[in-house]
């Protein structure tokens, strides 16, 4: 049988309680035995805590410890599956994406919507696919939920109370597993395996909206060390210097500041293009980086990735290529 390592991270899949009351991490491999014992049927698994928190407590630290863990886990197995709750699922995939470059197995990050202990809980199913993908599926980071499988880098979680619980607009699924599971090819990686854990999180995440009063991030500009942009459609946002919003000097101001600024849209589907109108040509030339087609999510951990592992124009050509097919 496929030796599968499963990592547990903490998340509701692993969580005990009733609701209403507050959810708590409970002891989930006794759980999982008990109420998954198909898995052993599929492959030989091996548990193994790394944490067992609420997932709004991850953070880069953790991604950089979890990225180590498996680089030197991973020799002895077939595949890993993560366990992860699912309001960070999609930033630790990104991150694990980007430290495991030229993977040759599969790490398929999994979570659930109600804990595994619940009745009507999805977590059973989402394990029983996941530790599938992780024997058959592609050799890279993958989210697994609710059936389908999806690129780690490419997914945005869009439900909070439905199964279905994430999406990848600009990328198709990577397995469906139906009746039958079918898997397309993963990335097609150039080089060796290298993990490359380091991660710099002065990163800060700007999302244009009408009124934004520009003195705002100008004040913050000083601190950080990369600059995200999440800006209107194809990379809009407001020029006009009429009512003083003008949003051209903070490029300006970053440039100075030798601030790094990558470009991505608030809209789910397609992706930044900086040529297409005044204020994004405007934000090029003051050297803005398109983001494409990357969510926000790839692009503020990629950033942090980047900081940590390249400078000036590695830096640049970094952000601008796709590592880990993030981007399109």
């Amino acid at each position: 049988m496929k030796k599968i390592l499963l990592v547990h991270t903490g998340g509701t899949l692993g969580m005990s309680g009733r609701r209403p009351d507050a959810l708590k991490p409970g002891s989930f491999f006794r759980t999982v035995r008990e109420r998954v014992p198909e898995l052993t049927e599929l492959a030989s698994l091996e548990f193994e805590v790394f944490s067992n928190i609420d997932s709004c407590e991850m953070q880069p630290e953790l991604w950089s410890k979890l990225a180590e863990r498996l680089a030197k886990r991973l020799p002895e197995f077939d595949g890993a599956v993560v366990t992860h709750g699912t309001d960070t699922l999609a930033e630790t995939a990104c991150a694990l994406s980007f430290m495991l470059p030229g993977l040759k197995k599969p790490v398929v990050l999994t979570g659930a919507q109600r804990p595994l202990g619940e009745i009507r809980s999805d977590a059973r199913l989402n394990l029983i696919d996941a530790v599938t993908s992780a024997i058959h599926g592609p050799r890279e980071v993958t989210v697994c939920f609710d059936s389908h499988l999806y690129r780690g880098n490419r997914v945005r979680k869009v439900s909070i109370a439905e199964y279905d619980a994430f999406d990848s607009p600009n990328h198709p699924v990577l397995g469906t597993l139906g009746v039958d599971a079918r898997f397309s090819e993963g990335v097609a990686w150039e080089g060796r395996f290298k993990l490359t854990a380091q991660l710099d999180p002065r990163v800060f995440l700007l999302r244009i909206f009408p009124g934004l009063d520009p003195a705002i991030p100008m004040a913050i500009l000083p601190r950080v060390k990369g600059l995200v942009v999440e800006a209107y459609g194809a990379g809009n946002f407001p020029s006009s210097k009429e009512l003083g919003r003008s949003l051209t000097p903070i490029f300006e101001r970053a440039k100075d500041l030798g601030v790094p600024v990558l470009v991505v849209s608030q809209a789910h589907r397609n992706g930044v293009d900086l040529s297409q109108y005044e204020s994004g040509n405007a934000a090029r030339t003051h050297g803005a980086i398109s983001g494409g087609d990357m969510t926000v999510s790839a692009a503020v951990v990629k950033m942090m990735h980047g900081l940590a592992n390249h400078s000036g124009d590695a830096l640049r050509k970094y952000l601008e290529r796709s590592v880990a097919g993030e981007r399109t």
